[in-house]
């Protein structure tokens, strides 16, 4: 339980997670019916930019003021107004965590679950969100969450898992997550998301994912460093459950923007199917 999210906020991983976020939210409001969203890492829900522990690392400048300095992609209209709608005054200070941009592009007729295990970021998220009678806060454990709350009353939704990463059997976790989903919520939508460092560790996870025999299961990876380095973050990939209709399609043609917008000096990505 040591990492803060706070130190890489608004990073370029933070963009492409929320960038894709954004899509996966908007096919969901396509449908009128309702649906629910549980959101298994939550974090604080808003962050500062100006707060000395973001300051001291200032990732933020190679990822959202670099997006927002950029021309506008067409497919994150939602995503700019959220971050826009938090900063009147045309400064950027204020950025959301997953469960504020989440929050701001439900529908009256939606629910929100958010989970947040550390203790000081939990009460920061209860803070958030104290009169909002369309989110539930949990202080638990993200992998008993999934179990507790889903499938959801609404049967419609997606499990969006973000896990910090600070084990080194997360990846047997998240497997083990996606298979127990899969048997109570075979409709559901699930999204992981992890970060590119030790690509045989991701090699093996994806050998995974595969021998669980779990169909419709896209892969796609962005990366903007050269993968010579296991000690750093070289990019990130998510996993989807259940994607929806032509979110490859949708991923080939984001990708490329994300990269020219954040004028990433190595510009890589990948979209496939791990399971059709």
């Amino acid at each position: 339980m040591n990492y803060r999210h706070i130190y890489h906020v608004g990073n370029i991983c933070d963009v492409v997670k929320h960038a894709v976020l954004t899509l996966l939210i908007g096919h969901l409001r396509a449908k009128e019916t309702a649906f629910a969203v549980l959101d298994s890492h939550a974090g604080v829900g808003l962050y500062d930019l100006n707060d000395e522990r973001a300051q001291k690392t200032q990732e933020a400048e190679l990822g959202v003021r670099k997006l927002l300095a950029a021309l506008p992609i067409a497919d994150l209209a939602d995503y700019y107004r959220v971050v826009n709608e938090l900063n009147t005054d045309g400064s950027l200070r204020f950025y959301p965590g997953s469960p504020i941009l989440i929050k701001r592009l439900l529908r009256p007729q939606d629910r929100l679950m958010v989970c947040e295990l550390h203790a000081e970021d939990g009460q920061a998220l209860k803070q958030q969100f104290h009169h909002d009678k369309q989110v539930q806060v949990h202080h638990r454990d993200a992998y008993e969450a999934l179990k507790a709350l889903l499938p959801p009353a609404e049967k419609r939704g997606l499990a969006f898992i973000d896990p910090p990463f600070e084990t080194p059997d997360e990846f047997n976790h998240l497997v083990e997550a996606i298979e127990g989903l899969h048997r109570v919520w075979p409709q559901g939508q699930v999204v992981i998301w992890y970060p590119i460092k030790e690509r045989p560790a991701i090699w093996r996870f994806h050998e995974m994912l595969v021998n669980a025999s779990i169909p419709k299961m896209l892969c796609a990876e962005f990366i903007y460093t050269e993968e010579t380095r296991s000690d750093r973050l070289n990019g990130c990939g998510f996993i989807f459950v259940n994607a929806p209709w032509r979110l490859d399609k949708q991923l080939e043609n984001l990708f490329p923007q994300l990269h020219q917008a954040l004028e990433t000096e190595f510009q890589n990505y990948s979209v496939k199917w791990l399971a059709s």
